[in-house]
């Protein structure tokens, strides 16, 4: 690179990170376009509409509300992958929406809850001038039992998959709105013997019956075996997206009916977010300048590419309308240390080669080239697990793989992109002296494996302490772990105070007085807007806590014994949705296993990574049974969160063991190729988990106690990895080396 265009990129990425700090802070226009505050926020950060439903059925079953849960489940995840729906009493469910303030908006586009039927024309079947032209009225002369006795139901809302809203183009090549439908398994086979009978006797129609009224009658104009239909005739989009959201809300096997609505407040106050923010602020500023101690010149480079990644980082988040809770807060300020680990390899690299001999600008080049397929094998492996549970997990679990996603691609654009034409610019301009750069010192390689079986005691103790504290609590306390009210239910209390109180008065006077009786520490409070109602939510309250938490209140704030009402009230992580996240989290496992074998051609690599792997989360587990952590929506973007970090962190000790066999030649030491390998990337290994740890850190310090719960964990986890990292993974890949024959 040429002087002048060295000069030309540097005063370019002066203007563009002044240009991204403006805008994520401030935004552009009036509205403030792309600004951290325009963020899509949960309802702990922003509040949004709580609406109750009841079903129509006396008494249904458990498997009844089961299943409607988690179908309603899927249904309101199209407004936020955080929205939450739970079980409140026996026969109510609770749906809460994030960042909305229009309940009647809500009501009206989700509709009523219901059975839905698809019911095919027999003549004289009930309906009246059944046909498809526009205009005509349909009735339903005959009761739904009737119709099911004389077998014109031919399908019922659970035989439907998904439904969708599509524009596709007709045979003039004109666009035109439809509802796409699967079928389930079940649903295909009922519906091809429908379609052929409605096809071949010209019995041409099967109406969409809903909430009481036809809401389409199409015609049959095949018959269709493979479970896709689909409906035309839309007159628009929003007729289109109308029926399909009709259909998908009324596969649920409860009728429900709207008890009550409101638009709640969010339920941390501004001070969380403030503190969240100061934390990551002093975190991502002591990182930069322990990162220019380090790499001096580099050093300054890659602060100027971890503010870009900040930036970037919360305006994808605008741009995509992704949805943020407090814990996605932590997640994307502990990104931000993890970010770092890229800019680490490369300027280690670096470091190596200049003290190899090479000139700075070979070193330059060299440095990242040689770390490409670290960076580039580490972030794909993480990339595959975010892929994974984006598409089979459901709820936070989602969300917390989209921020996820979004946070490993800008950190490889960072670093790879900006990061190396800002080198080169700094070089061009005459940065070329060596102590600029630094040198790294040669070491004698040390041996660690040496030490493998202590290694293994001391890590089969940690893991060990999982299940063995888990018996132990399980058999003293009843419970192995400390759930929180997301995974075991709770008890939610209605209060309604004399004053109108705000989100902090709530923080400050009636949670103490919660947390002091249930002694829970993790109650959630909300604040119903437009009354002085608030609804606090804690794990389950025996008869007893109950009554005695209401004596506080009163004796507290002199509150109305007679306005204070308690419901228990079911997991918002469903038995589903668990299910979802355990079997997207091992099919993730076996696809990231797979992708090692495939880049390093031994499956020993992939093999001893997995178990590293596994390693880390048990241990991790083993904090949360011993020190009594409560385990809830945040343990499961915890235990993701150490998923990547840990197969990170293994990638770059196989990396360098996978380069270093190369030059070893045939009569090669494989012990002394994995020590030298492991001290070769320990600096990157202290590095990476002291600045991950330094964000975590300040967050746990200064953040509200959800967060704390959060970061806690993360700390052990951090530690874990790097202790992992450089004493587990190249001793359990050597073991299998020499124990185990390649085929």
């Amino acid at each position: 690179m040429k002087k002048s265009r060295g000069i030309l990129v540097l005063i370019l990425t002066v203007f563009m990170t002044a240009f991204l700090v403006f805008t994520s802070a401030v935004g552009l226009g009036p509205t403030g376009t792309g600004a951290a505050k325009n963020i899509k926020r949960g309802l702990d950060l922003s509040g949004g509409v709580s609406i109750t439903y009841e079903a129509s059925k006396k008494n249904p079953t458990d498997d009844e509300m089961s299943d409607t849960i988690y179908k309603l489940q899927k249904r309101v995840e199209n407004y936020s992958s955080e929205a939450q729906v739970y079980k409140e009493g026996d026969n109510r469910i609770n749906v809460e929406i994030p960042d909305v303030t229009d309940a009647n908006a809500i009501l009206e586009e989700l509709g009523t809850p219901g059975s839905l039927y698809f019911i095919a024309h027999k003549g004289s079947d009930g309906t009246e001038n059944y046909s498809t032209t526009d205009g005509v009225t349909y009735t339903l002369n005959k009761t739904i039992e009737e119709l099911e006795e004389d077998g014109s139901i031919v399908l019922t809302g659970t035989d439907v998959k998904t439904a969708s809203a599509q524009v596709v183009q007709d045979d003039l090549k004109n666009n035109t709105n439809v509802v796409d439908l699967t079928l389930t398994k079940d649903g295909t086979d009922k519906f091809a013997e429908a379609t052929k009978a409605a096809y071949e006797d010209s019995h041409d129609s099967i109406g969409i019956y809903y909430d009481g009224e036809f809401v389409s009658v199409p015609s049959v104009n095949a018959e269709i075996k493979d479970g896709k239909a689909q409906i035309s005739g839309m007159k628009n989009a929003e007729e289109a997206e109308s029926l399909a959201s009709t259909i998908r809300i009324g596969g649920l096997k409860l009728e429900l009916k709207e008890l009550r609505s409101n638009v709640v407040a969010a339920q941390l106050g501004e001070e969380a977010i403030a503190t969240s923010l100061k934390a990551a602020a002093i975190g991502l500023i002591l990182v930069i300048l322990f990162m220019i101690l380090v790499y001096r010149v580099p050093g300054v480079v890659a602060g100027v590419a971890l503010i870009i990644y900040t930036c970037l980082d919360l305006i994808c988040l605008n741009a995509f309308d992704l949805t943020l809770t407090l814990p996605g807060v932590a997640g994307i300020i502990l990104s931000i240390g993890m970010a770092v680990d890229a800019n680490v390899i490369i300027y280690a690299r670096i470091q190596e080669e200049i003290s190899a001999g090479k000139s700075v600008q070979t070193a330059i080049k060299s440095g990242f080239q040689k770390a490409f397929s670290a960076i580039l094998d580490g972030n794909v492996t993480t990339l595959i697990a975010a892929f994974v549970l984006n598409w089979l997990g459901t709820g936070s679990v989602k969300g917390f793989a989209q921020t996820l996603a979004l946070g490993i691609v800008l950190s490889m654009f960072t670093a790879l992109v900006v990061s190396r034409f800002v080198m080169y610019a700094v070089y061009a301009v005459g940065v070329r002296d060596k102590k600029f750069y630094g040198v790294k010192k040669e070491r004698e390689p040390i041996r660690f494996l040496a030490k493998k079986k202590i290694f293994f005691t001391i890590s089969l103790i940690l893991v060990l302490s999982a299940p063995v504290a888990m018996i132990i609590f399980g058999k003293t306390t009843g419970s192995a772990l400390k759930y929180s009210l997301e995974f075991q239910g709770g008890t939610s209390t209605n209060v309604t105070f004399k004053e109108d109180m705000t989100i902090q008065e709530i923080d400050s006077k009636v949670t103490p007085v919660v947390e002091e009786v249930t002694g829970d520490k993790n109650i959630q409070a909300t604040k119903v807007v437009g009354s002085n109602q608030v609804i606090i939510k804690t794990i389950t309250l025996d008869v007893a806590t109950r009554e005695k938490l209401d004596n506080a209140l009163v004796e507290n704030f002199d509150v109305d014994p007679d306005l204070i009402t308690s419901e228990s009230i079911s997991s918002t992580v469903s038995k589903e949705m668990r299910s979802d996240a355990v079997k997207a989290v091992i099919i993730a496992t076996i696809l990231m296993l797979l992708y090692i074998w495939f880049r390093f051609k031994d499956i020993r690599f992939a093999g001893s990574a997995v178990l590293a792997l596994i390693h880390d989360v048990l241990v991790v587990l083993a904090f949360y049974a011993i020190a009594r952590v409560s385990v809830g929506t945040t343990f499961i973007a915890c235990m993701l969160t150490i998923v990547g970090y840990s197969i990170n962190a293994t990638i770059v000790i196989f990396d360098r063991i996978r380069e270093n066999l190369k030059t070893a030649g045939k009569k090669k030491d494989l012990e002394l190729v994995v020590n030298t390998s492991i001290t070769q990337t320990l600096t990157r290994s202290i590095y990476t988990s002291l600045t991950t740890f330094i964000m975590v850190f300040f967050l746990f310090v200064l953040g509200v106690s959800s967060v704390r719960e959060f970061a806690m964990p993360l700390m052990v986890g951090i530690v874990c990895g790097g202790y992992s990292s450089v004493c587990i993974t190249g001793a359990l890949w050597y073991v299998m080396r020499t124990k185990l024959k390649k085929k």
